[in-house]
């Protein structure tokens, strides 16, 4: 019934948030969903895996792709650049696939100011203190990075006003059908279904 063209899904949420983790679940479990990878400056952490997790680059390589005008949106986050390639994101979203950003909330506003109908998600931990204990569970940072980055995920919090929904990751599963849930929300909104009323109107396929 649907337009073709998929939706774009705008993810943020505080370090510590699981965003990632529900995410990886909501991918497995709907299967036009495609998780857009960023290209990053920062260095890759154990496990991660180049073009799966991140596109690497070097600070050069990242200002040379930002000169050609090839990021939809790119940020300076903890003294590393982030930045999403514009033309995988079109060509899947002309596929009719349904892509997912997970950016931080300076580039999800980007985003949102070039593409209004773009879907916005925030995802939160249900505890102000889940967000500390997450942090320290991943043993990368050291105290002094712990105190930054909690700071700046309560201000992160503070912008969750700006989107369209929430959700709240007490339990991945449950987080993961919620973001389901908003999908198919908004594929149904008359909006996203305006070639299907034309078609009913005055006929076609």
């Amino acid at each position: 019934m649907q337009n073709k063209r998929g939706l774009l899904i705008v993810v943020s949420g505080p370090s510590g948030a699981g965003k990632g983790t529900v995410l990886a679940h909501t991918i497995v479990n709907y299967p036009t969903l495609r998780y857009s990878v960023s290209v990053t400056t920062r260095k890759p952490r154990e496990g991660e895996v180049e073009g799966v997790n991140y596109y690497f680059k070097t600070l050069e390589e990242f200002e040379e792709l930002l000169s050609r005008g090839e990021f939809l949106e790119h940020q300076k986050v903890y003294d590393n650049y982030y930045g999403t390639p514009l033309s995988k994101v079109k060509q899947q979203l002309d596929e009719g696939f349904d892509v997912v950003l997970e950016i931080d909330v300076k580039g999800a506003l980007e985003v949102k100011n070039k593409y209004p109908d773009a879907v916005m998600i925030f995802i939160s931990p249900a505890k102000r203190e889940t967000i500390e204990e997450r942090l320290r569970g991943r043993s990368t940072e050291s105290e002094e990075q712990l105190k930054i980055r909690t700071a700046s995920a309560i201000e992160e919090i503070k912008q969750a006003v700006f989107y369209d929904y929430i959700v709240v990751n007490e339990d991945v599963a449950r987080g993961a059908a919620d973001i389901i849930a908003i999908i198919e929300a908004e594929k149904c909104k008359v909006k996203n279904n305006k070639k299907f009323i034309d078609n009913l109107i005055y006929g076609g396929n």
